[in-house]
């Protein structure tokens, strides 16, 4: 599932410049022996649906890696995390090493996010099957932001929520079409002007669509 989403675009140009490396890990190869397979989740302890993800296949997995390298953070996706903005993308960018827990199943065992987990982090509020997608959309907010990632580093620090507030509108060629023009500002050369009109429009698009953000 997650192979072949760090095999595309920006990400792999990342990893091929040795910018970024992505491991995957398998639980299962962490898990507990139980007849043919390895064991990673159980029924949760006081009844209720759902299976729960073992802490023993969680905790090996980590303390391998740290025979490797020192864990920066260890980072738990869940939809009751703390919801992800730009500014959390911002902060972890500079980390060295970072490990992602995919969760599956109902949930993990809470001792593994009391005494393991660093940070946890939520991509919305709603529920998917499984950690795997937020830990795609969190990699590629993180490393689209590590120095020499983008060819134009500046496209990154001009991003939606960067500031604050929403990106300004952008058009491209043709300059007209059927009868849609683009903003006479943005042909004028003035670059002044234009950078007033870009803010202008990025507060005004936030205003309309995202006035939260201006509350925070």
């Amino acid at each position: 599932m997650l192979e072949s989403f760090f095999q595309e675009s920006i990400i792999k140009r990342a990893n091929e410049k040795k910018l970024a490396t992505i491991h995957l890990h398998d639980i299962r190869e962490f898990g507990v022996e139980s007849g043919i397979r390895k064991q990673v989740d159980d029924y949760a302890f006081g009844g209720g649906a759902g299976m729960v993800l073992r802490i023993e296949p969680l905790v090996n997995c980590l303390e391998d890696l740290e025979k490797e390298e020192k864990l920066d953070e260890v980072i738990f996706m869940t939809p009751d995390g703390k919801r992800l903005t730009q500014q959390h993308s911002n902060e972890l960018s500079s980390k060295k090493c970072i490990a992602l827990i995919c969760g599956r199943y109902k949930g993990i065992d809470q001792r593994f996010r009391d005494h393991f987990v660093t940070r946890e982090i939520s991509i919305g509020d709603y529920v998917i099957t499984g950690g795997e997608l937020a830990a795609a959309v969190l990699s590629d907010s993180i490393i689209r932001l590590i120095p020499g990632v983008l060819s134009d580093e500046s496209s990154a620090l001009t991003d939606s929520f960067q500031g604050g507030l929403l990106d300004a509108p952008l058009y491209t060629r043709p300059e007209e079409f059927r009868n849609l023009k683009v903003p006479e500002v943005l042909l004028s050369g003035d670059h002044k002007a234009i950078e007033k009109w870009r803010d202008e429009q990025a507060l005004t698009k936030t205003k309309k669509i995202r006035p939260d953000l201006l509350e925070d």
